[in-house]
């Protein structure tokens, strides 16, 4: 039985916790919000961002970055890193934030689907799919420094992809989105392709029947996968942009955003399997009995 005093001063402390945590997220926006009109003011090309802005790219990365650590999604080292790239892609730009979201949350479910029978296939499976610092600058290097450069170029906001107007920012946008539908389709195939498929997988480069956890091995139900990974993130890019981007009515149309996300899962993957195939090593553990 537990204690009513001892849950009482549970919740307590747990109260006084978050309030806590939401004062200083406050604080920290704010200071960033005047240091940026500081810079705004002597620097007549900056842009000044709103404080509005600076608190929900807060906020928002603590909130989801908490729920991650909650769920076994990230360990502690994966949370920190989680909230560097968190941060620097929702201040760059809310689709770019999106995209990372939508591929970190079917990323994380789909890790956990069908644990038993990966805990089966693969020994080093962990509870959760906890990502550390490591997987997840991995998954996020690339896209944080685009959204860096996308933010020198063209300042934090929002605008719609059209090589007409906006050429090197537009480049910048779908190289982020491509890295994110890259990663997406490479997980979704992993994931749902060593579950589902009902033939043994197949070396890309030589096209013999390998073992499930091959490197470089494939499926049609993987590579169907990540076709459907790379377009989940594509069409979140797609309503976000349709949400927040004001002059879509005289830009270029922006569906092509979807589809471009889906082959970008789809090489993602057959790239990375044909990499896998030819310069990682695949053992297998043998124990002997004498």
């Amino acid at each position: 039985m537990t204690d009513p005093d001892d849950s009482i001063y549970k919740r307590y402390i747990n109260m006084i916790t978050n309030i806590v945590v939401l004062s200083m997220i406050i604080c920290i926006s704010l200071a960033f919000w005047i240091v940026s009109m500081t810079a705004s003011t002597y620097y007549g090309n900056l842009r000044p961002i709103s404080p509005w802005r600076w608190l929900f790219s807060v906020v928002v990365p603590v909130l989801i970055v908490s729920n991650g650590l909650k769920k076994k999604s990230l360990d502690h080292s994966g949370a920190l890193g989680g909230l560097v790239v968190g941060f620097i892609l929702t201040i760059a730009n809310f689709s770019f934030f999106t995209s990372l979201l939508m591929f970190f949350l079917s990323s994380s479910k789909l890790t956990k689907w069908k644990g038993e029978i990966k805990k089966r296939l693969d020994s080093e499976y962990k509870e959760g799919g906890q990502r550390n610092w490591i997987q997840v600058f991995c998954n996020g290097a690339v896209p944080t420094e685009l959204a860096l450069l996308y933010m020198i170029e063209n300042g934090p906001g929002e605008m719609p992809i059209d090589f007409s107007k906006q050429h090197t920012a537009s480049w910048m946008c779908l190289s982020l989105l491509a890295a994110l539908a890259c990663c997406a389709g490479d997980t979704w195939a992993s994931e749902i392709g060593t579950v589902l498929s009902k033939s043994p997988p197949r070396l890309i480069t030589t096209w013999e029947k390998v073992p499930v956890g091959t490197n470089g091995g494939i499926t049609m139900v993987g590579l169907a996968s990540s076709l459907l990974g790379g377009t989940f993130v594509g069409f979140a890019y797609f309503l976000t942009q349709l949400v927040f981007v004001n002059d879509l009515d005289i830009s270029a149309p922006q569906w092509p955003i979807i589809a471009f996300g889906g082959l970008a899962g789809l090489l993602g993957s057959i790239v990375d399997s044909y990499l896998g195939a030819t310069m990682q090593f695949t053992g297998k553990n043998i124990i002997l009995f004498f």
